[in-house]
């Protein structure tokens, strides 16, 4: 691992710690390194000493154009591949790429490739949000076991982390535009590249954009999330609706289905954990969607610091609407001529099943993005300690309103040959619409049966 000298200079502890352990807010003068020489998200400032990595910049509002569907313009369009990776001269590069790419690279030694590109440090978000993200630094704490959060405000509990399950922490609660309505597209390619493709309309909402919300008392719900299937006519008028609560080991999460075929509306705990995705042909987990997403009480998490790694980043070609779903879809993988890869620095962390526990990963390798707190990479192990699946996310900076999130999601199984795609919108009539305006009332069960009707 090529752990970074700045990791001790933060405080921070690239060293295994459980999840058990109860960790106190850090400092005010640990917390005065936000905006100084920490980033008000708590990565380092400066580049790397190689000027591989620039220092951060973040980009402006106005960094390229939007078009009438939202769809944003590629700010680093004129740029080329510094080098593309490949089966052929993997070795010179593999200590800057996770097993599961390395994997990925041998397994599809013709066609997969991972093109690099100069690295840009553009991630950004609003300064109530950076202003949240430190308060957050001396106030908020993990409830016993690691699994819930005391005194948190909005995004970033623990921009300074002490352990792995601060890291996950971040990435979970991390900012995503407050709320947003989006058209995407799911699909799950046979080793053939056949598919077919899986409509959603999203909408998700962070409690302190709830017009009912109360500062003073603001309760357990972290979001609510409800996911309505569009296409195809088979599975259309289904219904996902997820209370997601920030303290677990008080109320787990709730999650209800409406069945458009049966008319009825369901309790749903299967929503959780290795629970099967939506229409996902048993592709990901529940708890994949998002990279990762849920309660962590089942897993140890260890830090195990920081290193330079090739990432999907500012995927703006990827978004495009002038692609189809054709063009992104292969046999095997998406295409990877469409990538951005940048050298950025992520935190590595190790997820272990706990004995006694019970999930279809045993294990979990998690890197992610400095700037930003999103997973980037993350294998999966299965029971016999064998890599099974690799998720690669593409990100980009969604900079006309300052959020950084992703393009599209990828799992890849190496047994079966198959992968999940999601997230995928080129071919929608709108992008991400953020900021909308929701009531509590909208995300009730009650409100379920009418959102379904066909």
């Amino acid at each position: 691992m090529n752990t970074t000298k700045q990791l001790l200079q933060v405080g921070v502890l690239g060293v295994s710690m459980l999840a058990t352990s109860v960790m106190a807010a850090v400092s005010a003068t640990e917390a005065a390194k936000l905006g100084t020489t920490l980033t008000p998200m708590g990565a380092e400032k400066a580049g790397n000493a190689a000027g591989t990595i620039p220092a951060w910049t973040p980009l402006s509002k106005t960094a390229g154009s939007v078009d009438g569907k939202g769809f944003l313009s590629d700010p680093y369009a004129n740029e080329k591949p510094l080098f593309t990776i490949t089966a052929q001269n993997l070795d010179q590069y593999k200590d800057k790429l996770a097993p599961g790419q390395i994997a990925m690279l041998k397994r599809y030694p013709e066609t997969f490739k991972i093109p690099v590109y100069p690295s840009h440090r553009g991630s950004t978000v609003p300064d109530d949000v950076f202003a949240a993200i430190k308060e957050n630094a001396t106030t908020t704490k993990l409830v016993a076991g690691g699994n819930g959060l005391e005194n948190f405000k909005s995004a970033i509990p623990f921009p300074i982390p002490q352990d792995g399950v601060e890291v996950i922490w971040n990435h979970i609660t991390r900012y995503r535009g407050g709320t947003v309505t989006r058209l995407v597209t799911q699909a799950t390619p046979q080793s053939n590249g056949s598919y077919s493709l899986v409509n959603f309309q999203d909408q998700f909402v962070f409690r302190d954009k709830m017009k009912e919300y109360d500062p003073n008392n603001p309760g357990n719900i972290l979001f609510y999330f409800k996911q309505k299937v569009t296409a195809p006519a088979r599975l259309a008028g289904g219904v996902l609706l997820v209370h997601e609560t920030l303290d677990q080991v008080k109320e787990p999460r709730s999650a209800w289905v409406y069945n458009a075929g049966q008319r009825r509306v369901r309790r749903a705990p299967q929503v959780s954990y290795d629970g099967p995705g939506t229409a996902a042909d048993g592709l990901r987990t529940s708890d994949n969607l998002d990279m990762y997403n849920g309660a962590p009480d089942r897993y140890d998490w260890k830090l195990e610091g920081k290193k330079e790694m090739y990432i999907g980043s500012d995927a703006y070609k990827l978004d495009s609407p002038s692609l189809k779903y054709a063009d992104i879809l292969k046999a095997g993988h998406i295409n990877q001529d469409l990538t951005r890869y940048e050298l950025r620095r992520v935190w590595h962390v190790v997820a272990t099943l706990k004995p006694g526990q019970r999930h279809i990963y045993a294990k979990r390798d998690f890197y992610i993005d400095e700037d930003t707190w999103q997973a980037a990479v993350i294998d999966h192990y299965d029971g016999r300690g064998q890599l099974w699946r690799v998720a690669e996310a593409h990100a980009q900076q969604y900079y006309n309103v300052q959020v950084p999130w992703y393009t599209l999601e990828t799992l890849y199984d190496l047994q079966s040959g198959r992968y999940l795609a999601l997230g995928m919108k080129n071919e929608e009539k709108r992008a991400y619409d953020f900021g909308f305006t929701a009531n509590t009332s909208e995300f009730t069960p009650a409100a379920l049966r009418q959102e379904g009707v066909r």
